[in-house]
């Protein structure tokens, strides 16, 4: 989808003889292929979210920006084309990440669109202090979602209700009635959610939401609604005993965040998240604005319309359901809408 009005040999310089890219590269705006993943709970949203095609079956995620040996988000357009987003780290680490480049060995952060058909698993993330559950290379997973498609049949499950005791979640599991003791709403599009490590969640009832989370995969069920998958014909594992170890008992029930307006001029730009792990705004309007940080990262997330990202003398089409890496010495970029345009820009904290 990127349009250049540069000269390709003026963003990468390539040594045939050895068939390896010099040192020195112009990098730009880096859009990835998304990784689709199978769910049982999943839908077919994105059909009309993304434009790769889906395989067959329930697809329940679609991964936008993984820094993972697993699943390698894979740049999708450009000279360079095919590298990973691990590959680029690792051989430009100080125009990847600019001033961060001596914090992170890999990106930080996992990004995906997540289509729930049906409920996920009421499930539990580990915390900082959890770590003898943790397999080597994994973290603590903390993570947010934006809400981008709702009915009325949606649902978002997140936290406890106030005073839910370890004996009583042990109680409503024997007796089947976890539903009993979870804190919950009807989401709407535009609603962000916080889901601290720790923290009981769930959602489903056909609702899509883009999801931000730190870059690990642990993920402890707790209840799986007696659902059967589909591929196997079994119940999926439970994992009681570590979901209890991580469950932060305190927290009580989580709602939607209160958006932090930053301005409404020439775009509404507001803050949905800001914590230790990564700050997101939504900005949306009709008229140019500015993306992007001198010497710093930032990722763009199209989520309604699109338009050109200009950078130094090219141009890059943004469309929904795009993902755009703006590497750090990328710096400002100037984006201009085709009409209404949604976004979420999303950083990591200096």
């Amino acid at each position: 989808m990127q349009t250049e009005t540069a000269r390709t040999e003026d963003l990468l310089a390539i040594d045939a003889s050895k068939n390896i890219a010099l040192t020195e590269p112009l990098l730009y705006p880096l859009r990835f292929e998304p990784i689709y993943q199978y769910r049982p709970w999943g839908g077919r949203h994105f059909a009309d979210l993304l434009t790769e095609p889906m395989p067959s079956g329930p697809i329940g995620e679609a991964w936008l920006l993984s820094d993972r040996d697993d699943h390698a988000s894979q740049v999708a357009e450009g000279p360079l084309k095919g590298q990973t987003i691990g590959q680029l780290l690792k051989q430009f680490p100080e125009q990847m990440l600019g001033k961060l480049a001596h914090r992170f060995q890999r990106f930080p952060l996992l990004l995906k669109f997540l289509d729930a058909k049906e409920l996920l698993s009421v499930q539990v993330h580990p915390t900082k202090a959890n770590t003898n559950l943790l397999p080597a290379g994994e973290t603590a997973k903390s993570e947010a979602w934006v809400v981008l498609e709702a009915g009325a049949h949606s649902r978002i499950y997140a936290g406890l209700k106030a005073g839910t005791t370890a004996a009583d979640v042990r109680r409503a599991l024997a007796n089947g009635r976890v539903v009993e003791l979870l804190a919950g709403f009807t989401p709407k599009p535009g609603d962000g959610v916080f889901i601290k490590a720790g923290t009981v969640h769930s959602l489903g009832g056909d609702v899509v939401v883009f999801e931000i989370q730190q870059n690990s995969d642990v993920t402890f069920r707790l209840y799986d609604w007696d659902h059967v998958d589909a591929k196997t014909g079994k119940l999926r594992e439970l994992q009681v005993d570590q979901a209890m170890d991580c469950i932060d008992f305190a927290e009580g029930p989580v709602d939607s965040v209160t958006p932090v307006l930053e301005s409404t001029k020439p775009v509404r730009r507001e803050q949905l998240f800001d914590c230790e792990y990564f700050q997101l705004w939504r900005i949306g309007g009709e008229l140019p604005f500015s993306v992007g940080a001198v010497g710093l990262p930032r990722v763009l997330v199209c989520i309604e319309g699109g338009g050109e990202i200009e950078q130094g003398y090219a141009t890059y089409t943004v469309g929904k359901g795009d993902v755009l890496f703006l590497p750090g010495v990328v710096g400002l970029c100037t984006l201009w809408p085709r009409g209404a345009v949604d976004l979420l820009e999303i950083a990591l904290p200096e």
